[in-house]
């Protein structure tokens, strides 16, 4: 039998360990996921600080090969044809999270892991 500070200690590990999975889960779960599509292998979809092609990029997407990206609200603005819109996203990329704006023809719905 352990020590009842070992019992703690394996306590908070796994309290820890259950909170970062709900947490994780809760936030690249459901609905709300995309896909890169219409950009070429070799090339990358930039993700933007606001809603236009002159704002400064915060991150890439590779087609195939990125983490999840989580829609975050309605692309626009809506009186703006689909392929026009903004889209705000969440990248969710192992340990890095980053937000902003892409084109709204380069993604596609997909399922969440």
């Amino acid at each position: 039998m352990g020590s009842f500070r070992t019992k703690v200690i394996h306590f908070a590990s796994f309290f820890a360990a259950v909170v970062t999975v709900a947490n994780t889960a809760s936030a690249t779960s459901g609905p709300g996921c995309l896909r890169v599509v219409n950009v070429e292998s070799w090339d990358v979809l930039n993700i933007r600080a606001s809603a236009s092609a002159n704002s400064e990029i915060v991150d890439e997407l590779e087609p195939g090969r990125h983490g999840v990206i989580s829609l975050d609200g309605e692309c626009g603005p809506v009186s703006l044809p689909w392929a026009s819109r903004w889209c705000p996203v969440t990248h969710y990329n192992g340990d890095r999270t980053t937000r902003g704006y892409v084109k709204a023809r380069y993604v596609r719905d997909a399922e969440c892991p």
